[in-house]
């Protein structure tokens, strides 16, 4: 278990370990709340022109395809879409879903993550959000990647050719 609230944040009152015979979670034996420590959501869009494929560098250091987080009001869809234009100036269409991958990069934050092939159809190319720079690498030439996951994403493009 690698969070635990002391107290309940429905009722307040002190939160227990409670095993369900495979994990040990955090119980409040008051009201009966059970915290499930479950995964968030992020969307990635890949747009691949004859300039190569678009990756953004990121403040943390290290380059990645595109990405960010599913809002609470959003659909994967439009969070791909919302993602990709902050990050990159540029507005896509989805063209189709290119794999579904868990990321464990983080051990504090897990996400699952649905990487998009994205076509491009307005805007200028410009980085944002929290990146330093986007720009374009043909698929034999590709930076230091920060995520593990866009290395298994970019070696599946391969196999498409």
């Amino acid at each position: 278990m690698c969070v635990i609230y002391k107290y309940c944040p429905h009722c307040g009152n002190n939160m227990q370990p409670f095993s369900d015979g495979e994990r040990l979670r955090a119980h409040c034996p008051d009201c009966d709340w059970i915290l499930y420590l479950n995964p968030t959501v992020g969307v990635a869009v890949v747009l691949i022109t004859d300039r190569g494929i678009l990756l953004g560098e990121r403040q943390s250091g290290g380059w990645c395809i595109p990405c960010g987080h599913v809002e609470w009001d959003e659909t994967v869809e439009e969070a791909a879409i919302r993602e990709f234009v902050e990050e990159t100036g540029l507005t896509v269409s989805l063209e189709s879903i290119l794999t579904v991958q868990s990321n464990f990069h983080d051990p504090k934050h897990h996400t699952v993550g649905i990487w998009y092939l994205g076509k491009k159809m307005s805007g200028s190319l410009r980085p944002g959000g929290d990146l330093l720079q986007v720009s374009f690498f043909s698929r034999d030439n590709i930076p230091p990647l920060i995520y593990p996951t866009d290395r298994l994403v970019i070696k599946q493009l391969h196999s498409l050719e």
